[in-house]
């Protein structure tokens, strides 16, 4: 018994490491950041053009400030004209980063984008930008595309932007192995912290569902 799960063991630790060296550079920068395997087991091939308002880009990691990415950014890809997208953010840090119980919370999904128009998508849940609780460490803001099979009849409740309930648990691994998505195409990710801005921030947000969430910023 004891030598099966060594060898069970040692079969993981292979495994792992055989992941590892076949990262591209944005998997490396993910799996340096812990979003693998927090979030996903194997990384985008490609890096994700996220631009917010200012030529704000989202760069490995980059620090950015709440207010900086508190409108939807413009998010584009080399794409196949015939082809359907589903574009997902999420924050694995919620509420804090020294226990993520409420992992992932869903800031924006986009599906059914034909190529990579965007605007043309189905928006099952509207933007909300960073709004880290004070004292809870730097989250880690990550945003994947996936390639769709076809278009798809998706069973997922519409959230609007401005309502926070029903965001938190999300599983980015679970929602893509039951729509049959293969390993995201292209991704990238930033990273914030709480500041004063964030409680002005709130302010758009609606205050019944912040109390319902029993956060405190």
């Amino acid at each position: 018994m004891m030598i099966r799960q060594l060898l069970l063991i040692f079969l993981r630790i292979c495994l792992s490491l055989s992941r590892s060296s076949l990262d591209t550079e944005v998997g490396k920068f993910m799996r340096s950041m812990d979003i693998i395997p927090d979030v996903i087991e194997v990384g985008p091939q490609d890096f994700l053009n996220i631009t917010y308002h200012g030529y704000i880009k989202v760069d490995r990691g980059k620090e950015l400030e709440p207010m900086q990415v508190r409108d939807q950014p413009a998010v584009t890809w080399p794409a196949s004209s015939d082809g359907y997208y589903t574009l997902i953010m999420i924050d694995p840090d919620m509420p804090n980063t020294i226990h993520p119980v409420d992992r992932e919370f869903l800031h924006w999904m986009v599906v059914n984008i034909p190529g990579n128009l965007v605007s043309l998508g189905d928006v099952r849940v509207g933007y909300v930008g960073a709004i880290p609780m004070q004292g809870s460490g730097s989250h880690r803001y990550v945003t994947l595309l996936y390639k769709q099979k076809e278009y798809t009849k998706f069973d997922f409740k519409r959230l609007p932007k401005h309502v926070l309930n029903g965001r938190n648990r999300f599983r980015t691994s679970a929602f893509a192995r039951k729509y049959k998505f293969s390993y995201p195409v292209a991704g990238n990710f930033f990273t914030a912290s709480w500041n004063t801005d964030v409680p002005e921030l709130i302010k758009t947000i609606r205050v019944h569902t912040v109390s319902n969430m029993g956060l405190s910023y």
